[in-house]
């Protein structure tokens, strides 16, 4: 399943050149896959995305490994389209591939390997079927 957030590049997220600031990328991938959660929970469950709370589902997730490619840089006033999809399932491990594209060229390019927890304990546990459910759904 493939859900795609919306960004809109501001002022201050840019360098003296102009372009994203290279740690934003990090944050827009960030706030995508947390809206993503959020949306797609919802909708599995039948609820309003606002009323999604991770910790009373018994669901969290923390991240282990990052990796990004850079392609070029987006400016002030782009609007990134931030798509996100699960790339692979383990047990208590999922990879979730984030392509960031301006205009339909690419951005930015990330995987990001997450742990399913307990919430509020790190302590991994398998991914919740509810969960692999969600985000296999499609927007």
């Amino acid at each position: 399943m493939r859900y795609v957030e919306r960004i809109r590049v501001r002022y201050n997220e840019c360098d003296m050149q102009n372009v994203v600031f290279n740690a934003n990328y990090w944050m827009y991938a960030d706030d995508a896959v947390a809206q993503w959660m959020r949306h797609a929970i919802a909708a599995e469950r039948g609820e309003e995305s606002g009323a999604v709370n991770l910790a009373e589902s018994g669901f969290d997730f923390m991240l282990k490994t990052a990796v990004g490619t850079w392609h070029r840089g987006a400016v002030y006033g782009d609007v990134i389209d931030a798509e996100c999809s699960v790339t692979r399932w383990g047990n208590t491990s999922f990879d979730v591939g984030i392509a960031m594209t301006v205009g339909g060229d690419s951005v930015f390019d990330c995987t990001i390997t997450y742990v399913s927890t307990t919430p509020g304990a790190p302590k991994p546990v398998p991914v919740p079927p509810f969960v692999k459910a969600a985000l296999d759904r499609e927007f």
